[in-house]
């Protein structure tokens, strides 16, 4: 697979934090944590960019698309943000990053069912587990500029989430069988993929000593809310308008 080289140095220089309060021997693996933040926050910009798209394609009220660019905008703000903790702990704010894959669009389902399945996977599904993963996090943390720039991410995900979960209440009830039926084939798949997505980039390990303070999160805690989130807030979400 093809990659290219992703550089948010200078942007992210202008955001410089002071970290001298935080345990600097915690720093390197603050930084491998953040820069993976940094390059998964701004590889979403782009799926949300071609979400817009496929809306507009799609027919859907223009409004809809403008919010989906504006949420693009927020997730490039997010990795200069990620960035900008990479170099005020001493690391770059560059990264190599493999060829992302084409946005589904979901051919074999009628275009408004195909829209709605991108819908949940991206907002209901990807941003809602943030959500909690993010606001667990937050709740750890001490205040400090960490925990200032994280409460901005927060809040920024927050209405991703709220954006699909508010979709799905406007348009599932005017759903045909077959736009509901091709829906709810694509439930088994995109749990699968959420939680391979997930546990691939959460540390398979507990948290370091003091290491809440970096943003450096137990994986094996964040496995657990991970499956509460979907078994008590998207598996009820979903089962207000689907078969799920």
């Amino acid at each position: 697979m093809s990659a290219s080289q992703l550089d948010l140095r200078a942007e992210a220089r202008a955001h410089a934090l002071d970290v001298s309060g935080y345990p600097a021997e915690l720093f390197p693996s603050a930084i491998g944590t953040w820069r993976a933040r940094m390059v998964n926050e701004h590889a979403s910009s782009a799926v949300f960019e071609a979400l817009a798209r496929q809306l507009t394609d799609t027919g859907f009220p223009p409004e809809l698309a403008d919010a989906c660019r504006g949420f693009a905008a927020e997730e490039r703000r997010h990795g200069v943000l990620c960035g900008a903790v990479v170099e005020s702990l001493g690391g770059t704010a560059t990264a190599s990053v493999p060829d992302r894959p084409e946005f589904p669009q979901h051919r074999d389902a009628p275009p408004r069912a195909a829209v709605l399945r991108n819908v949940i996977h991206i907002c209901c599904m990807s941003e809602t587990v943030a959500v909690s993963l993010i606001g667990a996090e937050r709740l750890e943390m001490p205040p400090g500029p960490l925990l200032d720039l994280l409460t901005r991410i927060y809040a920024d995900e927050v209405g991703h989430a709220r954006f699909g979960w508010r979709l799905l209440e406007q348009v599932a009830p005017e759903l045909s069988a077959a736009e509901r039926g091709a829906v709810e084939r694509y439930f088994p798949v995109a749990f699968r993929h959420l939680v391979q997505h997930e546990h691939a980039h959460l540390p398979s390990r507990g948290a370091p000593e003091r290491g809440e303070q970096l943003g450096l999160c137990s994986g094996l805690e964040a496995r657990v809310l991970l499956d509460e989130t979907i078994e008590e807030v998207i598996r009820p979400g979903l089962r207000r308008f689907f078969d799920c």
